[in-house]
């Protein structure tokens, strides 16, 4: 009996660990600025399957160390690696050595600026669904991965973006509208195999999965829920420019130079809680590496101390962190502000590559739960934000969730 209970406790913590959706790890101090890029800018990871793109980071270390990755095939909702073999949707071997790497040029913050390209002479990803890109050090330790999503283009998807229709919600939140036309594709059990992911600016700890069309319509299916594909509306990012990393301007007060490294101070934000929505032009939580001054940013831009401050008269009861693509949304201490006594402001220092940067303030408990509902800048149904619909498919003898759609829209022209 007693190994029965013990055979139990066992397999029960193995089937809750399995359920649990995989989490990107976070870099060390000394990584920093991880870009998926393609054509030359930092992208939000989904891509065509065959399209190239590539992987870009620093390491503050400046010592050309080794590293290399592996790539993992996941289900739709992360929640486990699937059920294929590596043979089944890699082409060629993975955990290879990342072999193109430039020091950097004429900086104060020395770095080796690490790119790798997919698909490679080594290898060629075969099949469309969810990634995870893993790079590991020369002892086989992950020093970070990333999440990423092949997908393939074989139904017509559409978005129409609305207000919210609950009178509660009405000024502060986006509905989303979805359709799925497939046409005269065979797909076994529509209704129950198709699976749906939004995302809202490509921030993956926002999205929403889950939901099941409301009904269909010949080849189409039709999603016009009221609650169920809501997001909250936010507010419009802020913004850092120092392509010109010597220079003032109007986000940045004053530059000095410090311990071989430039410090930029931005000016002190004030909540926008409680204030009326005004439209000031963003490009959604991204990130460009920019030096005005050179013609390679990758290796010529260089690093500075941005300082952050946020105007509040008291502590609050909640965590307040910086966030952007700039850090992957990290909810961590190296994001974490602390409050100022003496200045009455939330206060944080962070390493950035020169450039421009967008970025927010977020509210969350000590779990790690983001407090959108309180919003330190609040939340408007009229704020610009780019939508993405994903679409999974896995057929009854199938083995692992295809991506067969996806579709962009832009809140800008929201519809009543």
């Amino acid at each position: 009996m007693k190994n029965y209970w013990l055979h139990f406790i066992v397999l029960f913590f193995s089937i809750s660990l399995v359920a649990q959706s995989v989490e990107e790890q976070n870099p060390p101090f000394n990584i920093k600025t991880i870009s998926f890029v393609q054509n030359g800018r930092n992208v939000i990871p989904f891509f065509k399957l065959g399209d190239t793109f590539e992987i870009q980071f620093d390491d503050l270390y400046s010592d050309e160390a080794d590293y290399y990755y592996t790539i993992t095939h996941y289900n739709s909702d992360w929640s486990g690696p699937s059920n294929l073999s590596k043979a089944e949707y890699l082409k060629g071997m993975d955990n290879q050595r990342i072999i193109t790497y430039q020091n950097s040029f004429n900086t104060l913050q020395l770095y080796s600026h690490y790119n790798q390209v997919f698909p490679n002479k080594f290898n060629q990803i075969t099949k469309s669904g969810n990634y995870l890109l893993t790079v590991l050090n020369d002892e086989s330790e992950v020093v970070f991965s990333r999440k990423f999503i092949l997908y393939e283009e074989e139904t017509r998807v559409g978005l129409i973006i609305r207000r919210s229709r609950d009178f509660e919600t009405i000024d502060t939140k986006q509905n989303i509208e979805l359709t799925i036309n497939y046409g005269d594709k065979i797909l076994q059990n529509p209704i129950q195999n198709i699976k749906v992911t939004l995302f809202q600016n490509g921030n993956w700890k926002t999205t929403i999965s889950g939901i099941k069309p409301q009904y269909t319509l010949g080849s189409e299916l039709i999603y016009r829920y009221n609650k169920e594909t809501q997001f909250w509306g936010g507010n419009e990012c802020y913004t850092i420019d120092n392509k010109i990393i010597r220079a003032t301007n109007n986000t940045v007060y004053r530059v000095t130079s410090g311990d071989n490294i430039y410090n930029t101070y931005l000016y002190t934000n004030i909540p926008r809680k409680n204030s009326i929505y005004t439209y000031f032009p963003d490009i959604n939580g991204n990130f460009f590496i920019q030096n005005a001054n050179s013609n390679n940013p990758e290796t010529e831009a260089d690093y500075t101390w941005v300082y952050f401050s946020l105007d509040a008269q008291i502590a609050l009861e909640k965590d307040l962190f910086v966030v952007g693509m700039f850090n992957n949304y990290a909810l961590s201490e190296d994001s974490k502000m602390e409050y100022n006594a003496a200045t009455k402001r939330y206060e944080k220092a962070l390493l950035l590559k020169q450039g421009f940067t967008n970025f927010q303030y977020i509210l969350a408990d000590k779990s790690g739960k983001i407090d959108f509902k309180n919003a330190i800048d609040g939340n408007h149904f009229q704020t610009e934000n780019n939508y993405t619909a994903l679409i999974y498919y896995r057929g009854n003898n199938e083995r692992y969730d295809r991506v067969i759609g996806i579709a962009n829209t832009n809140s800008e022209e929201i519809k009543n």
